[in-house]
C-alpha cells in the first residue's frame, strides 16, 4: 500500500475568523483504502478523519491547531472531575455499532439548541451519519441512558489497536448540570483502561478558541508540536 498526499485549497477558518485553512489529505492506492492500524499510524503524526477521508492542517501562517491525547493508563480524576462521576452515576452506558432509532431527535434537539451557529446547523442527522461512519473501520457509539431508559448523551468514538478516538458527543441539553461533556471524556478515558489502551485522542487542540479549552484539563495528556508529542502533567486541584 502506498500513501499520497494532497493539499486543499485554502478556506475560511470554521474556529479563528481571521485565519485561512488548509489541508493535508492521505490518499492510499490500496484496497481497502485504508486500514484501523494505518489510520492509527496516521492519527500519531496529527491526522484525523471525516467518514473516509483522513486529514490534518496544513496552513501557511498558523499553527494553532495541535493534536491532543490523554495519556489514560496514568489520568486520575481530580475532585471536581469525581464529583462529575458522581453525578452522572444513575447513567447506565452500553455501545452500540450503529445509529438507535432516538438518536436523530436528540441530535437535532442538541444542535438546534446550543449550535446554532456552528456548521451542524441546521442539523441533519442521515450527513452526521455518513460524516461518522467508514468503510474501512468500524464505527462505534457509545451511549448513556437514565433509570427510565432515556437516552442522555451519545459519543461517536474510533477503536484502534492502540486507542479510542472521540469523533464527535452530543447530549440533552437539559441536563447541563450533569457536566455531560465532561463525563463523556471521563468515561471514554476509563473505557480505555479496561480496554488496555493507551491513548483517548480528543482532536485538536486551539488555545485561542475558547470552546476547545475544555480538553486541556484532562491530564496527563500530550501535544503534537513540530511533530513531537509534549507532555503535560498537571492535573486541575479542584
Amino acid at each position: 500500500m502506498t500513501l499520497q498526499f494532497g493539499v486543499t485549497r485554502e478556506s475560511q477558518c470554521g474556529y479563528l475568523s481571521q485565519q485561512q485553512e488548509r489541508l493535508l489529505v492521505a490518499v492510499t492506492d490500496g484496497n481497502p483504502p485504508m486500514t484501523a492500524e494505518l489510520y492509527e499510524h496516521l492519527l500519531e503524526h496529527g491526522f484525523r478523519r471525516s467518514h473516509n477521508d483522513v486529514y490534518r492542517p496544513y496552513c501557511r501562517l498558523c499553527q494553532a491547531c495541535q493534536s491532543l491525547r490523554v495519556l489514560a493508563p496514568e489520568f486520575r480524576p481530580s475532585r471536581s472531575q469525581r464529583r462529575v462521576i458522581n453525578k452522572n452515576a444513575d447513567l447506565t452506558q452500553c455501545i452500540a455499532t450503529k445509529p438507535q432509532p432516538d438518536y436523530d431527535q436528540l441530535f437535532c434537539r442538541f444542535i438546534e439548541l446550543r449550535h446554532k451557529d456552528g456548521a451542524m446547523y441546521p442539523p441533519d442527522p442521515d450527513s452526521f451519519w455518513h460524516w461518522c461512519d467508514c468503510d474501512w473501520m468500524q464505527t462505534q457509539f457509545v451511549e448513556w441512558r437514565d433509570l427510565n431508559d432515556k437516552l442522555i448523551m451519545v459519543s461517536v468514538i474510533d477503536t484502534l489497536p492502540n486507542a479510542l478516538s472521540a469523533m464527535y458527543t452530543f447530549f440533552e441539553p437539559d441536563h447541563d448540570k450533569r457536566s455531560p461533556g465532561t463525563f463523556s471524556i471521563l468515561a471514554l478515558i476509563e473505557l480505555c483502561q479496561q480496554q488496555n489502551k493507551d491513548y483517548l485522542y480528543l482532536g485538536y487542540q486551539i488555545d485561542a478558541c475558547n470552546k476547545m479549552n475544555y480538553k486541556a484539563k484532562f491530564t496527563p495528556n500530550e501535544r503534537l508540536i513540530g511533530n513531537q508529542w509534549k507532555k503535560a502533567v498537571k492535573s486541575p486541584t479542584l
